[in-house]
């Protein structure tokens, strides 16, 4: 009978429930909603879906993430940069870096949301966080995720990478939902109706040449930039030279989702309750909404300046794009140009600073690498 009893209580000790702390409970429960706002409201399923099962395994089974769980090995291909560039990769891939070539100003508002950035920098010192915390935590305001995995890597801040990953993904994620009022809190319905001029043909010369020039003088001037802008450029090469036309497609599809899967379920994974209920998490969730917020604002109040110093041939929405949320953020310009007058295109207008922001959120990351001495 003895025994019979031992048994049972062994079994009971080995199941889920004996191991269960009410943080557990909550993170189940933020990961639920998670996979509601990815499935029910296609709020970026591809980021949330990996992201949020990450988040409900790890809290299920702590154990995942052991030294010996399956998806600390995955972890670790985010903790030596090895997937951020391989997301980078397949960015370029995906991307058409036409409308930056047509309109170079665009590089004006993809700079101008990078404010975002470093008015976080500054805020999270404030609130205690040392500089190259502040640094990790600050790129979150460019909604950039692989860049945040990259940079909280580099800096040696993998204690806060779960964190500052989620963050970032979350807000990419949403930003259909933070843009929309302050854009249209920052500019009049005037400036929203602004139509712009069709955009001019680029040659397929400029298209390749792009990428090359484009890695020459970043990695010249920042070679910290290297590994996120190399990889971003050789993928737009695969796509603009028209001469690897299997590797273009393998780097933007099947690459990019192994990519994807394995990064976001690692990511997610990271978010233990142990690790994630705590004043400092709060604190980044707090700064990355916060950078966000000021480097859309920042975006349109330069598309403003723009607007009136082209004599009103610049819509300000399209300033908002500059964060690096590929291609999301010119998606919301053009919903809330086209909410003004259904007549208005500003898709192929926004993509220009869009992918200015990713360009400029590598830039950003590779300058803290620099400031603080790190290769």
């Amino acid at each position: 009978m003895n025994t019979v009893v031992e048994i049972i209580r062994h079994l009971a000790e080995q199941t889920g429930f004996a191991n269960l702390t009410p943080g557990n409970f909550v993170m189940i429960l933020v990961a639920l909603i998670f996979l509601y706002l990815a499935i029910v409201k296609e709020y970026e399923p591809l980021l949330l879906v990996p992201i949020s099962f990450g988040m409900l395994l790890v809290n299920l089974f702590p154990d995942i993430m052991s030294d010996t769980g399956l998806l600390h090995y995955f972890y670790l291909l985010d903790e030596w940069s090895i997937l951020p560039s391989l997301i980078f990769l397949g960015v370029g891939a995906l991307t058409d870096f036409g409308p930056l070539i047509a309109n170079p100003m665009s590089f004006l508002l993809g700079a101008a949301a990078q404010f975002g950035i470093y008015s976080a920098y500054f805020l999270a010192i404030f609130m205690g966080f040392n500089d190259k915390a502040a640094a990790a935590i600050s790129i979150i305001g460019g909604a950039d995720g692989p860049t945040s995995i990259f940079l909280a890597g580099k800096l040696g801040q993998t204690g806060l990478m779960g964190p500052i990953a989620v963050a970032a993904y979350s807000y990419m994620s949403l930003v259909p939902i933070i843009q929309p009022p302050i854009m249209k809190l920052l500019t009049t319905e005037e400036e929203r109706k602004i139509k712009m001029e069709q955009l001019r043909p680029v040659t397929k010369t400029e298209r390749i040449l792009f990428p090359i020039v484009v890695t020459i003088i970043v990695c010249l001037i920042l070679p910290t930039t290297a590994p996120l802008v190399g990889m971003l450029m050789l993928g737009n090469l695969f796509r603009e030279s028209g001469v690897v036309k299997q590797l273009s497609e393998t780097a933007s599809n099947a690459l990019m989702y192994i990519v994807v899967i394995i990064l976001g379920t690692s990511v997610g994974a990271t978010t233990s309750a142990e690790a994630f209920l705590n004043m400092d998490t709060i604190k980044i969730v707090i700064l990355g909404l916060v950078a966000f917020a000021v480097g859309t604002g920042a975006g349109v109040l330069f598309g403003k300046l723009m607007c009136k110093v082209t004599g009103g041939k610049v819509n300000p929405l399209i300033g908002s794009a500059g964060v690096s949320a590929v291609p999301m953020a010119a998606r919301v310009s053009q919903k809330v140009g086209s909410e003004a007058d259904p007549s208005n295109f500003l898709l192929m207008h926004a993509m220009g600073p869009n992918v200015a922001g990713v360009i400029g959120t590598a830039v950003a990351a590779g300058t803290f690498m620099a400031i603080f001495g790190v290769k």
